[in-house]
């Protein structure tokens, strides 16, 4: 009794515990701690997914990811090119458990875009594929809906072009592998892949607001005068800065394989457009630009000192017989006409006379310091090169001089017009934004007072020549026509033309090189039944420039122009024409 007075006292006091008791609070505690790290490790997963399982995507084999990308943006932070998580829908063909035909009709009313029998397709196939490979949320839950367990929704990293096609050219796009196909995705794919670079955006030269007015205009103008194609560009006539690059048609990067303007006369085979349209006709084309050459010709003349006077007259009253060939004008004056007549008239005949006392190692070497003889100076991988003259006989040069026997690309042109009406100095085009006190490169090829001259006559071409569709009042639109006939077999072609007019605004202080070029134009009414740039390629030019302009802080002024008063006295108009 003794005893089992002690054992009762012991408990009543909280001294010691029955052995079956200790046992179950181990166990309690060992449950605990199984319980706590399940959690923990519950957490961990779900923290893995949240990081880093949004970034995986599927790729054409389902075992590859699709990397992240930086972002590209324009010179003012808007978003060019942006990665994105969204949904895309797998299919395993071989686990299907419902009608196939059913459940190709029942996708097909989902995506109206893909046909029942192109939906079929992929579920009859022999290995796993896409269904779609961009899904809507709303469109994921009604195919999920249909209750096909083969069937997933695998949450992907994806390239967004949220301006859609708006230079597409210049940003290219992205392929199934991650990588860039074109375009600045293609020359800074390691950038942007890079994680430790990547988390700056891009930035780049262009300004989607001007962008968007040099597309609408050329768009406009296309149309309107039935070209085949158009091409155009805005550069900086001081840092050689991209501001604007356009081809058209074009595509949207968005789905670069499909036609996103049905109504241009092409052969549009399931929706997929011809794999020209992602030609660059900007920097990968190359073209006889015609008459944009003869400004270069005569600042050449200036600087060589065989052009000393301008009011010295070249006979013009017939053509020029040389080798077996016949140099024409093609509206010929019939008279002798000076250099600025020359200009404003366009003449064949006397601008190949200024060549042949330029001589051909003179034009040669001018052209070469602007490296029209290699591909274009730019960023850009997609750069073709130039048809240039491997001899210079006398013919060559002559013809030359007025944009023919040689072929460059539209952006050769624009920066030779840069060097020669911003002070004489070549600098390369660039896509990337450039810092305003940095030293950018460039070379002399025309002395500060012939860029000068140039500036006067290029003025008056608008003012009183070939040019005057190209005035946007206010802005001393300054520039040349060309209208080149398109060579094909047997020589040229009379009734095919490309049609450009290169600018420059505004003529007292240039601050920009506006270019515009239309393949084939018809001569609609809109342009009087004329194929000539002076009525197809400058309104455009007019109209892009009246845009423009403000967006660019150049505010039209009309009280400001040229002084070319020195010069009009050698127009023969002023002497009673």
């Amino acid at each position: 009794m003794t005893i089992l007075a002690a054992r009762t006292t012991t408990r009543k006091n909280g001294i010691g515990t029955p052995p079956f008791a200790a046992l179950g609070f181990w166990r309690l505690l060992v449950l605990l701690a199984a319980f706590g790290l399940f959690v923990l490790l519950l957490i961990g997963r779900l923290a893995t997914l949240a990081l880093f399982e949004s970034t995986r995507a599927y790729g054409a084999t389902n075992t590859d990811y699709v990397p992240d990308r930086g972002d590209i943006v324009d010179r003012n932070g808007v978003p060019l090119a942006r990665s994105i998580y969204g949904y895309a829908i797998w299919v395993k063909p071989d686990q299907l458990l419902g009608d196939k035909k059913e459940l190709a009709n029942q996708l097909a009313a989902i995506f109206p875009d893909t046909s029942a029998a192109e939906f079929y397709g992929k579920l009859t196939a022999d290995k796993p594929g896409y269904l779609r490979k961009r899904a809507l949320p709303e469109q994921v839950r009604q195919v999920h809906d249909l209750g096909e367990i083969a069937i997933e929704f695998p949450r992907e990293a994806t390239r967004l072009y949220p301006q859609h096609d708006m230079a597409a050219h210049v940003l290219g796009f992205v392929n199934r592998d991650g990588n860039g196909a074109m375009g600045m995705e293609r020359v800074m794919n390691e950038h942007l892949r890079n994680p430790g670079k990547r988390s700056k955006p891009l930035n780049l030269a262009l300004d989607v607001r001007v962008q968007a007015a040099l597309e609408s205009e050329l768009l406009s103008g296309m149309r309107s005068n039935g070209a085949k194609g158009a091409a155009g560009i805005v550069l900086d006539v001081q840092t050689g800065e991209v501001v604007a690059m356009a081809t058209l048609p074009s595509f949207n990067p968005n789905r670069p394989s499909f036609a996103n303007i049905p109504d241009l006369g092409e052969t549009i085979v399931d929706g997929r457009y011809p794999i020209s349209r992602q030609t660059n006709n900007v920097t990968n084309r190359v073209y006889e630009l015609g008459s944009t050459f003869k400004p270069l010709t005569v600042a050449a003349a200036l600087d060589a000192g065989t052009v000393r006077d301008l009011s010295i007259r070249y006979d013009a009253t017939r053509p020029i017989e040389i080798g077996g060939f016949k140099i024409r004008d093609t509206h010929p004056s019939g008279r002798w006409l000076n250099t600025p007549e020359a200009l404003i008239h366009s003449s064949n005949i006397v601008t190949a006379q200024i060549a042949d006392n330029l001589g051909a190692a003179r034009m040669d070497a001018m052209l070469r310091t602007m490296h029209f003889n290699g591909r274009p100076d730019i960023e850009l991988a997609e750069k073709a090169m130039p048809i240039y003259p491997k001899k210079w006989g006398r013919l060559t040069n002559m013809t030359v001089g007025f944009g023919h026997s040689i072929a460059v690309t539209p952006l050769h042109l624009a920066s030779g017009y840069a060097a020669m009406v911003n002070g004489g100095i070549y600098r390369p085009a660039t896509m990337f934004k450039t810092n305003p006190n940095a030293k950018l490169p460039g070379k002399r090829v025309f002395t500060a007072a012939t860029s000068a001259r140039m500036r006067q006559l290029m003025r008056m071409i608008v003012v009183d020549g070939t040019g005057r569709k190209a005035d946007a009042l206010g802005y001393r639109v300054g520039g040349k026509t060309g209208s080149a006939e398109k060579p094909g077999v047997g020589g040229y072609s009379r009734n095919l033309v490309v049609a450009t007019f290169a600018a420059a605004f505004p003529m007292d202080n240039p601050r920009y090189v506006v270019l515009a070029m239309l393949d084939e134009p018809k001569g609609t009414a809109e342009a009087s039944f004329q194929r000539t740039a002076g009525y197809t390629a400058a309104p455009v030019v007019q109209k892009t420039i009246t845009r423009i302009g403000p967006l660019l802080g150049i505010i039209p002024d009309m009280k400001r122009d040229v002084d070319v008063s020195e010069l009009m006295p050698l127009l023969w108009k002023a002497k009673g024409e």
